[in-house]
This record gives structure tokens, C-alpha cells and sequence, in this order.
């Protein structure tokens, strides 16, 4: 496959409860690991990927009172996969971040996964940065974008006088991370 490809067909892998973590409207009681919580949680991606088209695959713990082994499920448009016992959501998501490489996204807060999917090729975003890209309304991307960029801060570094170059320019490592998030 080329890497035209890739950019296209992004598969993006999300770790499952870190992210209804993130995005969770359970009140009164409701447990994050409830089955309510979960389809919910799950309606949401399947309208994210009804909009965006990227093949998703959600991973959520088994590990504790789960099955001997991994339980793959599709519904909604979605793969979900729940860990088999005595393996952590955690664990899938690194094996499936080495599998695919930079042909994927990772949509985790843990550091260990982050670190392991980065070190695999894999384009990686914080919970809390994807949980703005569901909940965003379909078709603003130009009004999306801006907001996006403007936090009303200035992320670009100050430069020196003997520095060359465009100074109102972000770097270049920021634009690349800019123009990936846009895919999302």
C-alpha cells in the first residue's frame, strides 16, 4: 500500500475507558464502566466516524472479570475489542500501535502508551484533545480551525535578533502536528 493511502484511510485506536473518562456526562451515580456509559460513549464515536470516515477501533479493560480471551465486536461502524483477563486495554493498544505504525492514530492520556505509539510512528492524541473533536459540530472546518489555533496565547517561541526567517511563523514541529489534527 502507498502512503497516499495511509493519509486517507487513517485507523484511528482509541483507549477505550481514558477517553469516556474524558467525554463522560454519567451523573447520579452512574459508573463509568456501566453498559449506559459505554453505548453512549459509543453512539458518539460512531457519529464521529459517520462524519470524519476513519476506521476506529475502541479497546476497553477486560482484565479484571473478563473473558480467557479477547472479545472483538463490531457495531455502530466500530471495532471493540474488550482485553482478555489478565490483559490490560493498555497492552492491545501497544500491540496494535506497533502493527499498524504510521498508519495509525492513538487517542490516549497514558503516558506508557503514548510513548509506545510515538516510538512506533503513530500520530498520537491526548483524551482530552479528541474529546473537543467529537463533541465539535460537522462542517465548520474553517471556523473549527481557527478557534482551534487560537488559544489566545503566543506558542511561538522569542527569537533572538540574529534569527532568520518569517518570526509571526509557528515552528515547524507545531505546523506538522497542525495540519494532522486537521484530519481529524
Amino acid at each position: 500500500m502507498s502512503g497516499s493511502l495511509f493519509s486517507m484511510a487513517l485507523h484511528l485506536i482509541v483507549d477505550g475507558y481514558n477517553l469516556l473518562a474524558q467525554t463522560s456526562r454519567t451523573g447520579g451515580g452512574v459508573s463509568l464502566h456501566s453498559e449506559m456509559a459505554r453505548e453512549s460513549f459509543l453512539r458518539d464515536l460512531a457519529a464521529y466516524r459517520q462524519r470524519k470516515s476513519h476506521a476506529i477501533t475502541v479497546v476497553f479493560d477486560g482484565w479484571q472479570q473478563g473473558w480467557g480471551t479477547e472479545q472483538r465486536e463490531h457495531r455502530l461502524g466500530l471495532q471493540i475489542i474488550f482485553s482478555r483477563r489478565g490483559e490490560k486495554a493498555d497492552q492491545v493498544i501497544q500491540r496494535m500501535a506497533a502493527e499498524f505504525g504510521s498508519a495509525c492514530a492513538v487517542v490516549s492520556s497514558d503516558r506508557e502508551i503514548i510513548d509506545c505509539a510515538k516510538a512506533q510512528g503513530a500520530f498520537v492524541m491526548r483524551a482530552q484533545e479528541f474529546a473537543g473533536k467529537l463533541r465539535e459540530a460537522p462542517d465548520l472546518t474553517g471556523a473549527v480551525a481557527h478557534k482551534e489555533l487560537d488559544r489566545g496565547e503566543d506558542v511561538r517561541p522569542k527569537r533572538s535578533s540574529e534569527k532568520r526567517g518569517n518570526p509571526r511563523k509557528l515552528p515547524k514541529a507545531l505546523r506538522q502536528r497542525s495540519r494532522r489534527l486537521k484530519q481529524f
